[in-house]
């Protein structure tokens, strides 16, 4: 029998991204809710990244794949892509490590996050989502200007870094029977399994897609990436249609499920979140709860763990989408 190649991370990636992050990256809170518990029939344990440096988990990869650059590479800049979490994330990393950063935006990404993005220092290119290829656009502008290319979740480095915030929630809560993760390309939830696998062998992973972006659901049931029509779905941050090729190699071997949530279940969970937890979550940060919320990751274990993964969104749109239907 063949040996199983190696996956492009492991739990001494994450420990060694853990150490560069000490002092840079927030540490951030585990919220408990008896009335979330009693609700879903466990005992839930949220690690609310949406209360992390530019409000959501990206810039502990972002970070972390910056601070690993040859200082020749960082005197030359950086450039990304993104929806607006890692654009964010990589703004407020270029700064911090004293170099510059070109951010290749979709025209519809939140003005939040647009705005904050230009507030970290960077550059903002923008492109239609739904006609132009933003990975394309950035090698170009990249290649063009002498940058460094620091993708949103497809590289080593920024997967390590995202996995640090499971890394931190077993280290304070302990065992956990399931870790419940967001999915776009797949980075959290690939750092999040190598971390919990590395520490808990027995532990169960299952990620959240929204419903109209299902591109992982359907790649691990393929056993090969498969490619899904761009999703409209109010999850900005998982509005993606192909799993990278990086992520995809640990997420096929250490996640052992997918849920789906829709837009209006997502609603819900950010209304619960605002209403009975006290704290905002953007869609894509709150698909995980929703998948509690609406039974949608079957029968929950004892102790179950979340990754809440963000909290970027400006006040009228929170407004909009948890107002009560008419």
């Amino acid at each position: 029998m063949t040996a199983a190649a190696p996956l492009p991370i492991t739990l001494d990636d994450v420990l060694d991204a853990a150490a560069r992050l000490k002092g840079v990256a927030h540490r951030t809170p585990v919220l408990r809710s008896r009335t979330l518990d009693g609700l879903v029939g466990a005992e839930v344990f949220l690690k609310c990244e949406n209360l992390q440096r530019v409000g959501a988990f990206k810039f502990r990869g972002a970070y972390n794949a910056l601070s690993r650059l040859a200082p020749a590479q960082l005197a030359r800049g950086v450039a990304a892509y993104s929806s607006g979490n890692h654009a964010q994330a990589v703004a407020l990393a270029a700064r911090e490590l004293g170099t510059t950063a070109v951010i290749v935006m979709p025209e519809d990404a939140p003005r939040s996050k647009r705005d904050a993005t230009a507030g970290y220092g960077a550059e903002i290119v923008t492109y239609d989502r739904y006609t132009g290829d933003r990975v394309v656009i950035a090698e170009a502008l990249a290649a063009e200007r002498g940058l460094t290319l620091v993708p949103p979740y497809d590289h080593p480095d920024v997967m390590a870094g995202q996995g640090t915030a499971a890394l931190e929630l077993l280290e304070e809560v302990g065992e956990l029977d399931l870790l419940v993760v967001p999915v776009g390309g797949g980075g959290l939830i690939a750092g999040s399994a190598t971390a919990a696998k590395g520490l808990r062998p027995g532990i169960r992973v299952t990620g959240v897609e929204p419903e109209a972006g299902d591109d992982t659901r359907r790649s691990l049931a393929a056993g090969r990436r498969v490619t899904v029509p761009v999703p409209r779905t109010i999850a900005d941050g998982q509005a993606l249609h192909t799993p990278g090729e990086l992520t995809f190699a640990v997420n096929r071997r250490l996640v052992d499920d997918i849920a789906l949530v829709s837009d209006d279940e997502i609603r819900d969970a950010m209304r619960f979140a605002f209403e009975r937890l006290k704290t905002v979550v953007e869609p894509s940060g709150a698909t995980p709860l929703a998948a509690l919320l609406a039974r949608r990751a079957g029968p929950l274990p004892p102790r179950v763990g979340v990754i809440v993964s963000g909290g970027n969104i400006d006040a009228a749109r929170f407004a909009a989408l948890c107002a009560e239907p008419a």
